[in-house]
């Protein structure tokens, strides 16, 4: 047999592992359609539906007028008046509000005769991120009805700060979700596939009849690696299939930068999950090692917070994660049709990453196979 024939006769065989059995095909599918259909609305940073507490001294027309505002912003769709700071503070503490607006007794006499007026807003601090959010869209509210005050009372506004938002006009938390998705699914359809196949092949007694074949280690890698980039691709593709058709995310950027950027990436994914198989003795020790590494490389990789805000010594730390990379790399195409030259240089640390984890892969079946 010739060196390509071995390795299409192992990929079959892989495929026919991963394919043969109902729950095999429903393993490569339903992940992919479970997040596809619950991220964009369960892992989200918008803030809709916030309760408000507001403690209302004032009791004249323009604070009731200010107070309509916040009930009228789709942020804050339940307004809960207390009589007391006692009362303001009991509506945090119990988690009654998220935000808590105190308005002092002569706030309307003030912003009448063009006084500072100012206004206390109390934040729950174990709700941080929710509660920052909340607080620039209450910020937005009280902008707005500042500037028409003005205009009624025929004052002149100070000069504003119009801000456009490059890339996402709109801040679609979908835009951000689904394109980083493509880099998620594709680092856990690879990791798994590849993380389990030799385990696999152990717990059924069949490795050690590869290694006595005419494959060699090399083959044996090729032949397990090739199914799990395959699956990876299947799985990204429903991926884009999903946000272009149905969330409706503009794709501005080149298929075959991404597809390209993808193939790169995959391999990097191929040869942690080759290294994490050749030393696991069974399946779940596998599926172990592949949740192992793929929780911190997500957390690491930008997905849910910048890398900017990391220690500088973690910064560092992440140029060794792969999902970094393919994160940037997917959002950049997806969004704002990033540059060949871009590309690339996101792609060249996944080449030595790649590279560099084949090796060790290789290395370990050698070991296997002396």
């Amino acid at each position: 047999m010739t060196f390509l024939s071995r390795i299409d006769a192992l990929v079959r065989k892989e495929f026919q592992s991963l394919l043969s059995t109902k729950s095999g095909r429903m393993l490569l599918i339903m992940p992919v359609v479970l997040q596809t259909a619950l991220f964009p609305f369960a892992a989200t940073l918008e803030v809709k539906n916030a309760s408000l507490a507001v403690f209302n001294e004032d009791r004249g027309r323009t604070s009731v007028e200010m107070m309509q505002r916040f009930a009228a912003s789709g942020a804050f769709t339940r307004i809960v008046p207390v009589w007391s700071a006692d009362e303001l503070e009991h509506a945090i503490g119990t988690r009654e509000a998220l935000l808590a607006v105190h308005i002092p007794a002569d706030f309307s006499q003030r912003l009448i005769t063009a006084q500072p007026s100012p206004v206390q807003v109390i934040l729950d601090g174990r709700r941080s991120n929710s509660s920052q959010i909340a607080f620039n869209y209450l910020q937005n509210v009280l902008d707005g009805f500042l500037k028409d005050r003005a205009e009624v009372l025929g004052r002149v506004m100070p000069s504003e700060i119009v801000a456009r938002n490059a890339f996402v006009p709109n801040l679609e938390y979908t835009y951000f979700i689904l394109p980083s998705l493509v880099a998620i699914i594709t680092t856990i359809g690879s990791l798994i596939v590849t993380a389990l196949s030799v385990a696999r092949e152990r717990e059924q007694g069949t490795f050690e009849q590869l290694l006595v074949s005419p494959l060699s280690p090399e083959m044996i890698m090729i032949g397990k690696a090739v199914p799990a980039v395959v699956v990876g691709f299947f799985q990204a593709t429903l991926i884009l299939i999903a946000a272009v058709f149905i969330y409706h995310v503009p794709f501005r950027g080149s298929f075959v930068l991404l597809y390209g950027a993808m193939f790169f990436y995959a391999l990097a994914l191929v040869g942690v999950g080759l290294f994490i198989s050749s030393i696991s003795k069974t399946q779940q020790q596998a599926f172990l090692g592949a949740f192992v590494f793929m929780v911190p490389a997500i957390l690491l990789s930008g997905y849910t917070a910048p890398v900017e805000n990391m220690p500088l010594w973690l910064q560092h730390l992440t140029w060794a994660n792969p999902v970094r990379h393919f994160v940037e790399v997917v959002k950049g195409v997806f969004l704002k049709d990033a540059s060949f030259t871009r590309v690339l240089t996101l792609v060249l640390p996944l080449v030595v990453i790649g590279c560099v984890n084949l090796s060790l892969a290789a290395l370990m079946f050698r070991r296997k196979a002396a």
